[in-house]
């Protein structure tokens, strides 16, 4: 069975009206957590919202971090960058994208420190992608970074909104072993993006799974509620033999009901890994 593992503060309320934020208060208790809902890891967030305070960055903070994953045997394997969602390297100046590009190969710089194996960007947003000549700086950018995600051994795993073929083709025009997809199959179905579409442009590059359901158009909403085919998610996933991590990135639950919550939704994404791997044998 492949990593199960929650993007960081679902496990916890949301602090400060934030939907997704590094939980300031009580980033500790979710180790525990989630070992009692029988995960394997913690998608860790780095944002603006937190980052004064964010262990990650400083030594201590990320030996008090080890000790916590020791202790109850949940890893941070990855990383997921929202403060590039909120200071985009795009429809920016050069001096504050240079500045950007440096704040990322110090966050690079940090998860080897700490070990983890990868870095999730969301282009999505006030990130997305817009056009062709945007595509062409963030190619730039990419070249620059994957100097240091050589240097630091981490993946940069991309999560954009860019339609199967294009990003196909972006994918294409840096073909680097660090350089691999994010898959979230929320934001997939609120732009209406076909999984079997998707998994045959790009499959053999997905690296990370986000999992989420979503309306057409619309917000996150409760797995099996919205517009995403999980079904075919997991399937697909099986016949491609993929061996990443699946990431919890579902719509919170009711206050104080977090963890029963998580629980819940880690068993029916298990039984859906293990039923589509069954069927392809």
């Amino acid at each position: 069975m492949p990593y199960l593992a929650v993007m960081q503060g679902r496990l916890v309320p949301p602090e400060g009206g934030h939907f997704q934020s590094f939980p300031r208060e009580r980033w500790r208790d979710e180790f525990g957590l989630a070992a009692q809902a029988g995960l394997n890891a913690i998608e860790w967030i780095f944002d603006v919202y937190g980052k004064e305070s964010n262990p990650l960055a400083h030594d201590a903070g990320v030996a008090e971090m080890r000790a916590f994953s020791k202790q109850t045997g949940i890893a941070v394997r990855s990383v997921c960058a929202d403060y590039f969602m909120d200071r985009p390297f795009l429809r920016t100046t050069q001096a504050e994208c240079d500045a950007l590009i440096q704040e990322m190969e110090w966050l690079l710089s940090r998860c080897r420190t700490l070990g983890s194996s990868r870095v999730v960007i969301p282009f999505v947003d006030k990130s997305r992608i817009e056009n062709d000549e945007e595509k062409i700086q963030v190619l730039s950018i990419l070249q620059t970074l994957l100097r240091a995600a050589e240097t630091n051994k981490v993946e940069l795993h991309l999560e954009t909104t860019l339609a199967p073929r294009p990003f196909a083709a972006f994918l294409e025009q840096c073909d680097h072993p660090l350089l691999l997809a994010n898959y979230d199959s929320g934001n997939s179905a609120s732009l209406g993006y076909a999984v079997g579409e998707e998994f045959a442009a790009y499959g053999h590059r997905i690296g990370s799974v986000h999992i989420k359901d979503r309306r057409r158009g619309g917000g996150t909403v409760p797995l099996g509620t919205g517009d995403a085919d999980l079904p075919a998610v997991f399937r697909g996933l099986a016949a491609l033999n993929y061996r990443g991590d699946y990431v919890l990135q579902i719509a919170r639950s009711e206050p104080d009901q977090e963890l029963q919550w998580i629980s819940k939704n880690c068993k029916w994404v298990a039984s859906q890994i293990e039923e589509a791997a069954g069927a392809r044998q």
